[in-house]
């Protein structure tokens, strides 16, 4: 399986010499500079202390310059005003952020990591099953994985959207509340929710398995692929190379992690060993389940509009 990723991987890498097929071609240009927007906690966090991509990148002639940001959507914001080129986000931010009107293309993704967002609950909350959210108030983060999460989690027990109060906060104000008490369940990806187990005894409901896939995507903006395929498919070359290294060093790994997220390296590891790792092409059935989601997200009328998935794909020619 790593051999084959690394394989399709060096296909995109001599593809990239090519015209994109996504859309009118435009001249291809050097690019100077390739801006790259990362969380604390993902790989992306440890593509950036490992210096292995700026190594490559600077051999090439390319400066990596890196925007810290709290959340995928405000990262997919950031890449829609032209403040990056290029990010790592769960699979929800960039349906919500293609309805938007951001010009964005999916350039690859990580493998499923369903133990990864979960529902938490305070440890003595009457609360046992996704049933019994009914009625009761759920904090997340607008637009991120999780949402999608909760839609489909309620779903698998006959629930409707509309059958939970929802409010929407960043992770560290959604941890503030769960700890006052202000919510019933907090429903939120890892590092934060592995956190809120170790430190506050918070409790699982449910996790994503068996209801959602939670795919981790890179997205960059369309102007940027258009004008510099060569780097962008180098770049994620060497981001799935630290993948894999993540992958057989998850200790090593979680060391790194740790300090970003002002947790235990004992915390850390639990996150980093329920994400998945490497960087792949979308395959059709990816295509698929994305858009099944952005299907669902606008029979909600969470997002204004149908959207066409397929068409801010990453397809460079061959």
């Amino acid at each position: 399986m790593i051999e084959n990723r690394r394989s399709v991987l060096k296909g995109l890498l001599a593809a990239a010499a090519l015209p994109l097929s996504l859309s009118t071609p435009h001249a291809l240009a050097a690019a100077p500079e390739i801006r790259i927007g990362w969380q604390k906690g993902s790989t992306l966090s440890i593509v950036k202390a490992r210096g292995k991509l700026e190594e490559r990148l600077k051999a090439e002639g390319v400066k990596v310059t890196w925007t810290e940001f709290p959340a995928g959507p405000q990262m997919l914001e950031g890449l829609n005003v032209g403040s990056i080129d290029i990010g790592v986000v769960g699979e929800t931010p960039p349906v919500f952020a293609q309805a938007a009107g951001a010009d964005l293309v999916y350039v690859g993704n990580e493998p499923p990591a369903p133990r990864a967002e979960k529902v938490l609950v305070p440890k003595d909350s009457p609360i046992r099953t996704l049933a019994d959210l009914k009625g009761k108030r759920v904090v997340l983060n607008k637009g991120s994985n999780v949402h999608y999460l909760l839609v489909k989690a309620l779903e698998s027990v006959n629930l409707k959207y509309s059958d939970v109060e929802v409010a929407f906060l960043p992770p560290a104000d959604a941890r503030a509340a769960f700890e006052r008490g202000s919510v019933d369940a907090w429903v939120i990806w890892d590092p934060f929710g592995a956190a809120a187990e170790g430190q506050l005894d918070a409790r699982i409901v449910a996790d994503g398995s068996g209801i959602v896939n939670n795919y981790n995507f890179y997205i960059a903006s369309r102007p940027f692929v258009q004008k510099h395929p060569q780097v962008l498919a180098s770049a994620l070359e060497s981001i799935n190379e630290t993948g894999q290294w993540v992958g057989k060093n998850q200790k090593e790994a979680a060391a790194i992690v740790a300090p970003q997220i002002g947790l235990p390296v004992e915390i850390a590891e639990v996150s980093v060993s329920r994400y998945g790792y490497g960087v792949q092409p979308l395959t059709e059935d990816v295509i698929r389940h994305q858009q099944q989601m952005a299907d669902t997200l606008a029979e909600l009328k969470l997002i204004p509009k149908k959207l066409d998935v397929a068409s801010v794909v990453w397809r460079p020619a061959r």
